[in-house]
């Protein structure tokens, strides 16, 4: 019998490409979602054919008779994401990812599923590396850390590891599995992030061409293994909860660079124009994948070089694509 399995936030990017490699896989997936952020497009379509997708808003409670039968796998990956929204509404960001998550724990605490993932992400380790609390690359045992609690970003890693607390204290109810990205990437990730926005300034060959955080260093993950990551860490055999960095540890980039690689695929040598990183923007992102790679082998499989020219092509197809953004990059 296929593994019964629920995604919460399964129209988003993280969502669908997991949708994706778990139907291959041969699974029963249901995705819930109420489609404030996920895309109602042909990528969504494609897997609805196979997928089960119900709508619901999980700041309100699960009905009871939402969701039918037992499900081996949840994977909680529904929230506010992205600085830009974090920074125009704070409050929003706490409110949807706390509601979100005691939502689900009520949810599961009613059924127990089989295993629960939650997706979480670095910047609960970026206050420590600012304060020089955290060698590089950055394990997942350092402390949380708000530097500037004042700053309209500092709600959403307080709400990730909010978030992970709570699932921590239902470890004896079901394994939890918690997942750290650092800086995914790849086709449909959306406009809010610092590749996107370089394409979409290259698409339109953009000159002067800005950059915010010129000097700053990441090291990205493309979607792929990103995904691969994410479902070996959650069938990692054990009952005891486990925490992962979740990224890519090879190719670490100036973000210059960066922006001088996606203008050489469309082709121009701009002008770079260079601004101060947005707020909070920690200098340097880069994680220890030590646990990852000891517990089930992992290794990234796609360089930055195929990623950027997947991505860059996804977004030149794609007719939503969004305007240059010109309000600082948020990497």
């Amino acid at each position: 019998m296929a593994d019964r399995i629920l995604i919460t936030g399964g129209a988003g990017f993280v969502g669908l490409h997991l949708a994706r490699r778990l139907l291959r896989d041969g699974a029963d997936v249901t995705l819930l979602d109420d489609l404030s952020r996920g895309r109602a497009d042909r990528d969504l379509d494609e897997v609805r054919a196979e997928a089960r997708l119900v709508r619901h808003d999980l700041t309100t409670p699960l009905p009871v008779d939402l969701l039918a039968g037992d499900f081996d796998e949840v994977y909680h990956l529904a929230a506010v994401v992205g600085v830009r929204q974090n920074n125009e509404n704070p409050a929003r960001a706490l409110n949807v990812n706390l509601r979100a998550v005691l939502n689900l724990l009520d949810w599961c605490r009613r059924r127990p599923p089989g295993r629960v993932y939650l997706s979480s992400t670095s910047e609960v380790a970026d206050g420590a590396t600012r304060l020089g609390l955290a060698p590089f690359p950055v394990p997942e045992d350092v402390p949380f850390v708000l530097p500037e609690p004042t700053l309209p970003r500092a709600s959403y890693g307080l709400s990730k590891i909010v978030a992970e607390t709570l699932l921590r204290q239902c470890a004896d109810l079901f394994p939890v599995r918690i997942g750290r990205y650092h800086n995914i990437y790849g086709p449909r990730m959306g406009h809010d992030h610092v590749i996107p926005h370089f394409v979409a300034r290259a698409l339109v060959r953009q000159d002067p061409f800005p950059i915010y955080g010129a000097t700053q260093t990441r090291a990205f993950c493309h979607i792929d293994d990103a995904v691969d990551a994410t479902v070996g860490l959650t069938r990692l055999p054990g009952v005891e909860p486990v925490v992962a960095n979740i990224g890519n540890d090879t190719e670490e980039i100036v973000i210059r660079e960066l922006a001088e690689r996606v203008c050489r695929l469309a082709g121009y040598t701009p002008t770079f124009e260079v601004f101060d990183p947005p707020p909070g923007s920690p200098d340097r992102r880069l994680p220890d994948l030590g646990r990852l790679r000891r517990t089930i082998g992992y290794a990234p499989r796609v360089d930055l070089l195929r990623g950027l020219r997947q991505t860059f092509d996804w977004y030149a197809a794609d007719q939503a694509a969004a305007p240059p953004a010109t309000t600082g990059d948020r990497a």
